[in-house]
């Protein structure tokens, strides 16, 4: 097949999941109303973690740090998805497309460790609540946060250069929501079976290694949790690993999907699926899951609304 040279200033044709929707303009009010669900929970929960002095300890660093990865993420892709599906456009420039590609890599990547982390953290809490403000000091939750960035960071430099070096065709339709991995393979002109092992490999020692040490910190919660003797204790542990836990299954479900299975296995029709629910619907779910089921959060969220009318007054 014919080649186009991408210094040329020639881009990608994003084909996303709204072109084929049998009912395109409502699956797009539907995405714009959880991509606002997302910046306002998300954005709520942040506000709130900053300016109540109860919520600044590890737990809840972590957790405003989880929300500002999801409010970038979904940013990454959704604006750019509904304004071009409402100017009757699809086009993406080479540069576009590996900055998009970039982006979701690096939060992907820096989401999936910064879980492990926050399994650690309920970990040291409930089976070395003693220690828990030697082992989780400032320093040590700053160090977690950072190694969560430049990991996923340097991750998503190498495959975002590398992919971007092979040779694509003429056929510059992508079948996706967005730039990413398997879809772009679809359209190298290029040998890529090398490349897509290294893919299967790395992803599996970035998202294995953290999955197994979040099932194994959350294992030695529930021994410990199942010898509480106050079950006051033993409730706010489990509602607060359960919450965790249905963050864990829903990033990993989709990683492992999306990036552990082979390429012959994938469909346009299942990627799409997965990417819109990992872009826009996590990022809905996450803050409501810590939340709602947390009572620091819930009472810091009344706090907060309760200074309203005193500021009100003073205005």
């Amino acid at each position: 097949m014919e080649l186009w040279n991408s210094s040329l200033g020639s881009g990608f044709i994003l084909m996303g999941i709204l072109n084929d929707s049998g009912s395109p303009e409502l699956l797009c009010a539907t995405v714009a109303v959880l991509y606002m669900l997302a910046l306002t929970s998300n954005g709520l929960l942040l506000l709130v973690i900053m300016v109540d002095a109860r919520l600044h300890v590890p737990m809840y660093l972590l957790l405003g740090q989880l929300s500002f990865m999801d409010v970038v993420l979904a940013s990454a892709v959704t604006p750019k998805t509904l304004v071009d599906y409402l100017r009757g456009e699809n086009a993406i420039s080479f540069g576009g497309c590996a900055l998009q590609m970039f982006l979701v890599l690096t939060l992907g990547g820096a989401e999936g460790l910064l879980l492990a982390f926050m399994a650690y953290d309920r970990y040291v809490a409930i089976c070395h609540p003693l220690n828990y403000t030697i082992l989780m000091r400032p320093k040590i939750c700053w160090f977690m946060v950072a190694t969560s960035w430049i990991l996923a960071f340097l991750n998503s430099v190498i495959h975002t250069s590398y992919i971007m070096h092979f040779p694509f065709c003429t056929s510059r339709a992508i079948r996706h929501l967005l730039c990413e991995v398997p879809p772009l393979l679809k359209l190298a002109c290029a040998d890529t079976s090398g490349y897509e092992f290294m893919v299967y490999v790395s992803s599996a020692a970035f998202l294995m290694p953290t999955f197994a040490a979040i099932l194994a910190s959350y294992m030695f919660v529930l021994v410990a949790v199942v010898h509480m003797s106050s079950s006051e204790g033993r409730q706010k542990a489990l509602i607060t690993c359960s919450s965790h836990l249905t963050v864990v299954g829903m990033y990993y479900g989709a990683a492992l999907f999306m990036y552990i299975q082979p390429r012959s296995y994938h469909s346009p029709q299942q990627d799409n699926i997965l990417s819109v629910f990992y872009i826009i619907v996590t990022p809905v779910l996450n803050p409501l899951t810590y939340s709602l089921r947390n009572k620091e959060v819930m009472g810091a969220f009344r706090r907060a609304l309760g200074r309203l009318p005193s500021m009100h007054s003073f205005l």
